[in-house]
């Protein structure tokens, strides 16, 4: 059961785990779903592709994966999560840093008009 759960205009991602210094999320991008071209201050990530197809950017890498493939996101690193193919993509984010919250987003591109 998660702890919390967050909707987003492209899907939704549910906190499974959080304790200091860490936070476990299971991230759900829908059909056509893009979240922003995006960077961290306080944290790094690790991405594994738990469902579907993935389209993820980091710096200036773009890969496809699918279920079992896994990604580093250094601190400070612009990265994107999409999904361009058919059914959800599904990923699990663990995040490492000081601090975690969700302010911790600074945007370059966001198909949605985040600022």
């Amino acid at each position: 059961m998660p702890l919390y759960h967050e909707n987003r205009p492209w899907g939704a991602f549910y906190v499974l785990d959080e304790m200091p210094g860490f936070k476990v999320k299971r991230i759900v991008v829908k059909e056509g779903g893009r979240l922003s071209l995006q960077s961290h201050k306080y944290r790094k990530e690790h991405w594994t592709v738990v469902e579907g197809t993935a389209t993820i950017t980091v710096d200036n890498k773009v890969v496809a994966m699918t279920r079992g493939g896994a990604i580093d996101v250094p601190l400070g690193a612009k990265h994107r999560l999409e999904n361009l193919h058919k059914g959800e993509v599904i990923i699990i984010e663990v995040q490492f840093g000081d601090y975690l919250g969700e302010d911790d987003i600074i945007r370059y591109d966001d198909i949605y008009a985040r600022a």
